[in-house]
Order: structure tokens, then C-alpha cells, then sequence
């Protein structure tokens, strides 16, 4: 890297991107300003669509965290004296700007995860948009000076300086409910995204640097998770970490934030179940699962309904309509007409996801559509691939495989539905369908997972947000993801 400060913005790396060239990320934004990192090394970011070289992000140091952390805890205590309804002020401004560049951001995240354009503009950047605007909203009218109980004052305070980690699959959407909710309670930030697909964290730091926040009050550092993200989860001035990831990364970080007793709410893996009983309408069902797994970033969701359960007596006619439906899934580049899937992330993901269904393929599952071959030779790209007559302890059926992968797994009585869904490590999503809500309701409540479907219910970003068991600790979104950053002070009057 050259001494020269290269601030990266929405326009700088499209115009690049555009033009062919690399894009210069190897900034890092600390304490209110782009500087350059102490790590002599950079990361180089793959187009999944194309497998070139499109970015370069700085590999950080343990250096660029301290830097971080120390201006982020300078900066705490004037933020949290900050009035509430002033913090959400900034968060509105980053909606609206946001908002108005939307076409541009949904590029940006296009050639950066894949997903198509429309996609992008739907979830990767629709979901960060009400986010913002959820959080300034909240931040104005959350009650933190508290209520009286018996003779105790009991209000809520920042716990103070956070430590984000974020995941490549839903970037801007991870860090807006992360930092969006960490500020609006009132909490500094030290933001550590993914190196896998970072270019839409620059774009929003940049938006957060235009809005004129006080310095300190957001910072970011680019790198590997082993040096950058276990420096911020051990550092003893880091009083929480929220962390998105694989249940692997969430064991490693709960075990760093021990040695600090620091707080961590960790948002983990699963293995959702859709639950197909017997009188559900076939093609809603399986429509709705389809579009819950396959057709949700290309299967590469924690969320995904990846398992579908389905009455035996039935089989045939779920697998003639998933085979039909996961067929209009069509694949492609971004910016190609008729594109419904984009590619997988990176290679280490494309390779993982074969790997795993060539291991469906040896542990005897039958294939109902897809397979190894795409009919593509350049891009990570799978094609939505459906099991039969899977067991729920085939290797397919227990384990994340984050990508368009999905198991039938047959059953005989509704308890033993409810046996399958529930046999898992996960807890995090899921969905029932039943001709009857109310008996659909009754099997979801049955169900050990932080979230479930109901007949075809639409996803609610404002509701809680998290899993049971190895899928995580703590709730984000809604008004549970601003506690997740509020401290309880009891004052005996």
C-alpha cells in the first residue's frame, strides 16, 4: 500500500468496478477519519460471478484495533449523554441518503455478493433501510430514564463500546442492525466486516462519515478474523461483541470473551425445518420453502428451510413440485436477463457446498434435480439442487451447508414431524403449513426455534430475531435488539 489515504466512496468504486479495474479499500475509517492501517498486507476480494480480482481491502493489525477501540471509548461518553432523539437524528439522515442512492448501493452489492439487482434492492439493502429508520424512530421514543418499582429507580444505560463482526452473506443488512441499534442505546462501535464481500460496508461508512457523526462514535478495520476479530473480542476496553457467523466462529469468540466476562449475543447457524403436514395446500408449501431457502440469496441464509418434512403418503407429488418449482430458479450473473440465482460467494463456499452434495450422492439420498454440473464455466454457481428420501442422520440433513441444497425427509405421524424438526442442534427458523392455522400454530409452538413461518407468514424485520440452542445467544431487531446493548441500573430512592 502506498502512504496515500485512498478514500474509498459509493461513486470511486463503482466507477472502477465499471472500468475493469481493481477497487482501493485498503483503508480503514478510525476515529473519524480514513487512515491508513499498520498491517503491511492486503486482501484481495473475488467477484463470485466472474472469479477476478475486483478489490483489495488492508489486512489490519492488532495495532488498528487499539487505535479503534481507544477512540471509540473516548468518544462513549459524550455519545451516550448525547440526547436519544438527537442519535436517531443521524440514523434517519443515513436512511434517507441511503434511500436516495438505492440504485447505485443495489449495484454495489450485486458485484460484490452476486445476488441479482432486484434482489439486492429487496433484502440486501431494503432490510438496512428500515433498519435505520426503525432505530431512529426507536431512539426518540424508548423509554431510558426508566420507571419506579416498589422505591427503586430502575433505567437502562449503554453498556458502551461494541465490538461488531459481521458476515459476507447479508453485509449492509448486519451491519445496519448492529450499529444502528448499538447507537440509538446509545453504544460506540468498532465495526470488523467480512474480507470475503466488503465493499458495501465502505460504501455505508461513507455514508456515516458525510452525516457528520462526532469522531469516534463508528469505527471500522478491515482483515482476518484470527488477528482483527480476536484482538477486538479479547480487548479488555470492548465491553460487548455481537457477532454474526457460523456456530464454529461463535464457540471461538464465546471462548476469547470469557476471559473478559464481556458480553457476546452471537447470531449462529441452523438447520430449519419446513414441516409439510398432511393437509397443507403441496404447491404453497413447497412454493414457500423454495423461496425460504433456495431462493433466499442462493440458499446462503442462516434461516434457511433447508430440511423439508413432508408426509410419506405424499412424497411423490411434494418431490414432482419441488423438482418443477426449484427448475424456474434459473441461474446467473447479476446482470444477466433472467437471472433468479446468482453465484455462491467464493470459492471456499462453492466447494463446500459441492463437497456436500457429493456426500448426499455416496450416503445414499436420491436426487430429484440438480447436481454437481452447472453448465457454466467461469463463476461459483450451483444449480438448486433437491434430496429425497433423505434420513435426518444423513450428513446432508445435519449439518449448514449455506447454499441451494435442499433434503426431503419423509415421515409417517405428525409427533414424529415434530421429532424430525426438533432433531437438530439448530433452533433458529423454521415453518409449518396446514390447512388449518390454528393446528399449523399449534405444531409451530412445538418447535424448538427462535422464528417460524405460519402458513406462508411474511418476515417481520421489526419482531426479535435469534435461535435456541447452538444457533445463538440474545435477540437483534425490533425493540429486543436495542436491550441487547442497554445495561439495568436499579437506583434505591
Amino acid at each position: 500500500m502506498s502512504d496515500a489515504v485512498v478514500k474509498p466512496t459509493l461513486k470511486t468504486m463503482l466507477d472502477a468496478l465499471r472500468a475493469g479495474k481493481v477497487v482501493d479499500a485498503t483503508a480503514i475509517y478510525v476515529d473519524g477519519e480514513w487512515t491508513n492501517s499498520s498491517g503491511s498486507g492486503v486482501i484481495d476480494v473475488v467477484g463470485p460471478a466472474t472469479e477476478d480480482v475486483i478489490a483489495q481491502v488492508a489486512s489490519g493489525s492488532t495495532g488498528d484495533v487499539d487505535r479503534a477501540v481507544a477512540a471509540a471509548k473516548a468518544a462513549q461518553p459524550a455519545w451516550a449523554a448525547t440526547p436519544a432523539a438527537d442519535r436517531g437524528s443521524y440514523l434517519t439522515k443515513i436512511q434517507g441518503i441511503v434511500l436516495e442512492r438505492l440504485e447505485e448501493f443495489a449495484e454495489l452489492a450485486s458485484r460484490d455478493v452476486g445476488a441479482p439487482v432486484e434482489a439486492s434492492k429487496l433484502v440486501q439493502m431494503g432490510l438496512p433501510i428500515f433498519n435505520f429508520g426503525f432505530y431512529g424512530d426507536l431512539a426518540g421514543s424508548y423509554n431510558f430514564d426508566g420507571e419506579m418499582i416498589g422505591n427503586s429507580l430502575v433505567t437502562k444505560e449503554p453498556i458502551g463500546v461494541v465490538g461488531c463482526i459481521t458476515p459476507w452473506n447479508f453485509p449492509a443488512h448486519q451491519i445496519a442492525l448492529k450499529v444502528a441499534a448499538a447507537w440509538a442505546a446509545g453504544c460506540t462501535v468498532v465495526v470488523k466486516p467480512s474480507e470475503v464481500a466488503p465493499l458495501l460496508a465502505y460504501a455505508l461508512a461513507d455514508v456515516f462519515d458525510e452525516v457528520g457523526l462526532p469522531e469516534g462514535v463508528f469505527n471500522m478495520i478491515s482483515g482476518e478474523g484470527s488477528v482483527v476479530g480476536e484482538a477486538l473480542v479479547a480487548h479488555r476496553d470492548v465491553d460487548m461483541i455481537s457477532f454474526t457467523g457460523s456456530t464454529r466462529a461463535g464457540r471461538r469468540i464465546s471462548e476469547v470473551a470469557a476471559g473478559s466476562l464481556k458480553r457476546v449475543a452471537l447470531e449462529l447457524g441452523g438447520k430449519s425445518a419446513n414441516v409439510i403436514l398432511e393437509d397443507a395446500d403441496l404447491e404453497a408449501a413447497v412454493a414457500g420453502g423454495l423461496m425460504n431457502s433456495i431462493g433466499l440469496n442462493t440458499g446462503q441464509a442462516c434461516t434457511a428451510l433447508t430440511r423439508f418434512v413432508a408426509p410419506r403418503s405424499k412424497l411423490a407429488e411434494v418431490e414432482a413440485i419441488a423438482a418443477a418449482q426449484a427448475s424456474a430458479y434459473t441461474i446467473g450473473a447479476w446482470d444477466e436477463e433472467g437471472t433468479v440465482l446468482g453465484p455462491l460467494v467464493s470459492k471456499v463456499q462453492y466447494d463446500k457446498v459441492r463437497g456436500y452434495i457429493q456426500t448426499g450422492l455416496d450416503e445414499g439420498a436420491r436426487l430429484v434435480t440438480g447436481g454437481l454440473e452447472s453448465g457454466r464455466d467461469k463463476g461459483y454457481f450451483v444449480t438448486p439442487t433437491v434430496f429425497s428420501d433423505v434420513s435426518n442422520d444423513m450428513t446432508i440433513a445435519r449439518e449448514e451447508i449455506f447454499g441451494p441444497v435442499i433434503s426431503i425427509i419423509p415421515y409417517d405421524t405428525e409427533e414424529e414431524a415434530i421429532e424430525i424438526a426438533n432433531d437438530t442442534v439448530y433452533g433458529l427458523g423454521g415453518a409449518v403449513w396446514a390447512g388449518d392455522k390454528d393446528h399449523a400454530v399449534a405444531v409451530a409452538r412445538k418447535i424448538r426455534t427462535g422464528q417460524i413461518i405460519v402458513n406462508g407468514g411474511a418476515f417481520n424485520p421489526a419482531a426479535p430475531f435469534g435461535g435456541f440452542k447452538q444457533s445463538g445467544q440474545g435477540r437483534e431487531a425490533g425493540a429486543a435488539g436495542i436491550e441487547e446493548f442497554l445495561e439495568t441500573k436499579a437506583m434505591q430512592l
